[in-house]
């Protein structure tokens, strides 16, 4: 008897199943759409008309590319798809606000064992939502079906992003002066790094379940952790055009201190003061159930700080008032001095509020 002959179907992969995905998630992709956009989804390529860049002197392009780490985990075991495409827009569009640009652009890819079209179009939501909350388009993406390496609930998920800031505009350590202050403006939880840490210490470690509702917390721990990462986008662009920001630092992977001392420039300090905040209970619950280090927390997570504004002295007021009218709970927390004996750009210094 012969064998039926091989189809990619019978490999794994399912057109029909990806082109029903690419039609639930239209409706999602339109509501990100600039006027700068051309075109639709289903093209090779997404386009952008540049020629909006003509209002610059000297346009400079940002652009990252980013993931949300194993938290795509959570999601999987909790079979909630439709937050983690808001992590990842997060992820690539704070880290382009740093610098002063506008996010105007973002492409996506997710990779999965097995196409569940309402599952890929759950995911685009939320990437959907996560850039109109960012001011950009979605211009674009890949679904990838990977059978036989990915199981056929599993996945993951990538993007990439460009922005634009005028050249004169352009944040950064060459601005930083002696005495400027440090604003922390407040995470909304772990954000989307550090879960290979907390999914040890939480699920492995303290056998902990996700549907365990933890009253330090308010809920259940499923529902902390997969609270989704605030995006600072446009916030921070409404910083730049009240006050005279020098400098954002997106915390981000390495915790706070690394990522602050990323846009120090040599020869000046960051003195962050920890008791002007209190970590949220999510923070003391890792390190209590691990046994875990404050050092070692503050290197893998964000202990309550998502972003960062270094803006002088006399600003002071008017970038609090700001993020004020924005919603943004942000307090000074610290100042910028000369390096003198230090040997690193930023540190923590005192004891966490109670």
């Amino acid at each position: 008897m012969s064998e039926t002959g091989a189809s990619y179907a019978s490999a794994g992969v399912d057109i029909e199943a990806g082109d029903r995905a690419v039609e639930l998630m239209k409706e999602w992709v339109k509501k990100t759409k600039r006027p700068e956009v051309l075109g639709g989804l289903g093209g090779f390529a997404g386009l952008f008309d540049a020629s909006a860049l003509k209002k610059y002197e000297r346009p400079l392009l940002a652009s990252a590319t980013d993931g949300v780490g194993t938290k795509v985990d959570i999601a999987r075991q909790l079979g909630a798809y439709d937050t983690i495409g808001h992590d990842l827009v997060a992820m690539v569009m704070d880290d382009i606000v740093v610098c002063g640009a506008e996010p105007l652009f973002m492409t996506d890819y997710i990779c999965v064992g097995k196409v569940h079209p309402e599952r890929v179009a759950a995911i685009v939501k939320g990437i959907a939502e996560g850039c109109v909350l960012a001011g950009c388009a979605l211009v674009g993406g890949e679904t990838a079906e990977h059978p036989g390496l990915l199981g056929p609930d599993d996945f993951d998920v990538a993007g990439a992003g460009t922005g634009v800031v005028e050249y004169d505009n352009l944040l950064g350590p060459d601005r930083i002066r002696t005495g400027d202050a440090v604003i922390a403006m407040a995470s909304s939880g772990l954000h989307s790094n550090g879960y290979s840490l907390v999914r040890h210490v939480l699920l492995d470690r303290a056998g902990m379940s996700l549907d365990q509702h933890v009253d330090e917390l308010g809920r259940t721990l499923g529902a902390e952790l997969l609270e989704p990462t605030k995006i600072y986008s446009l916030d921070c662009l409404a910083l730049t055009s009240t006050a005279p920001v020098h400098a954002f630092s997106h915390i981000t992977g390495g915790g706070l201190a690394a990522n602050l001392a990323r846009v120090v420039p040599d020869g000046l300090h960051a003195a962050v003061d920890r008791s002007t905040w209190t970590p949220g209970a999510v923070f003391d619950l890792v390190g209590r159930a691990g046994q875990v280090e404050r050092l070692e927390l503050e290197k893998t997570l964000n202990m309550g700080v998502g972003m960062m504004a270094i803006v002088p002295q006399e600003a002071v007021d008017v970038a609090l008032a700001t993020l004020a009218d924005r919603g943004v709970d942000a307090w000074v927390a610290g100042e910028i001095t000369d390096r003198g004996d230090h040997t690193t750009g930023a540190e923590l210094t005192g004891d966490y509020a109670k």
